[in-house]
């Protein structure tokens, strides 16, 4: 049985875990995990609030993992988000802020917006029973998501309510789930570029950094991409600032839509984007490079026909600094444009 003890030594590893793990989606998932634990809960989820919906941001659930898979557990849930005008017990307490907890979700009836959503126990076989509901409630007192339980289970594997005094425990898991949502927010904040929505540099020179002294320690190899719009200037004179912003962003979402998710991809200045790729080494990323230059000078953009230059350093062949590296990338850049523009270069 999972007892106080675990549960307080649980939310001080959650604490810890807050100043450094940058990954939200796994500090969610094992703050859901925690709470199906101190609870024996069969299943949960855990939602965030965008607007009027609530999106699936993890699903565990043992019966449907055994039954479907992890892969198609997510994606079956996490394709439709949950709207806040359909009746539903999430919904309900990320409006109200209440807590509930119900023996039986199908025998509560409807009142307002508090009712069991059976659309998605219908879609995957599944039957719901007990419930326990919490808000994810910030210091602010805003509701960023909701913690939602299903099926406490007793030792013969039954069906059994919740624990009352259960709720507080769990409301304190939720409580962490809401920092670390709040905190992803606010650095998303200040680590987004506006106008394109990739990285700024502040976060470019912190992740490179990182990377670096990851390379140093394990050996790993490192590359950088630097590019640039061709004759970006020109096309600011001839069509006008608001034109050049808008190459800019679907020069951002190319990089985004063709780039594996984890390569770091971030504005640095005016139309100078990067590509920091982990892991790759620099045969890799000129190969990559090749490719995203095909995909820029092939896209149809609206004012005409638009090219980039690339630049390619890797470690260690070409550095053995963040510093160094970015310079070399630089120079490999000016390389390409000085040889005709719309072109691959490393050094």
């Amino acid at each position: 049985m999972f007892d106080r003890e675990q549960l307080l030594a649980e939310l001080v590893d959650i604490s810890i875990a807050l100043t450094s793990e940058r990954d939200l989606y796994a500090l969610l998932d094992r703050v859901l995990e925690a709470a199906r634990r101190c609870t024996r809960a069969e299943a949960g989820t855990l939602f965030l609030r965008e607007g009027d919906h609530l999106r699936f941001a993890v699903v565990q659930n043992d019966f449907l993992q055994q039954k479907l898979g992890a892969l198609e557990l997510q994606q079956r849930f996490q394709a439709e988000p949950l709207r806040l005008t359909e009746p539903s017990l999430a919904g309900h307490v990320a409006q109200t802020g209440e807590i509930i907890n119900v023996a039986d979700a199908y025998a509560i009836g409807v009142h307002e917006t508090r009712a069991h959503n059976q659309r998605f126990d219908t879609t995957s076989d599944y039957s719901t029973r007990s419930v326990l509901v919490v808000p994810l409630q910030d210091l602010s007192g805003s509701i960023v998501g909701v913690l939602e339980l299903l099926n406490a289970l007793d030792d013969a594997g039954a069906i059994v309510p919740f624990d009352p005094d259960h709720e507080k425990l769990v409301r304190a898991l939720a409580s962490q789930a809401a920092v670390a949502v709040r905190n992803a927010r606010l650095e998303d904040l200040s680590f987004k570029d506006l106008p394109t929505e990739l990285y700024n540099r502040r976060y470019f020179d912190l992740r490179i950094d990182e990377e670096v002294k990851r390379h140093t320690r394990f050996g790993h190899p490192l590359s950088l991409v630097v590019l640039n719009v061709d004759h970006f200037r020109q096309l600011n004179t001839d069509h006008g600032r608001a034109v050049g912003d808008e190459v800019l962003s679907e020069v951002a979402r190319l990089l985004v839509k063709h780039s594996r998710s984890f390569t770091i991809i971030a504005r640095l200045d005016g139309d100078d984007f990067a590509a920091l790729l982990a892991n790759t080494p620099r045969a890799g990323a000129v190969t990559y490079s090749q490719r995203i230059r095909g995909v820029i000078a092939n896209h149809r953009f609206t004012h005409g026909a638009i090219t980039a230059s690339f630049g390619v350093a890797g470690l260690p062949a070409d550095a053995a600094s963040a510093d160094e590296l970015i310079a070399a990338a630089h120079r490999a850049l000016s390389d390409a444009k000085r040889l005709g523009r719309n072109r691959v270069t490393a050094l």
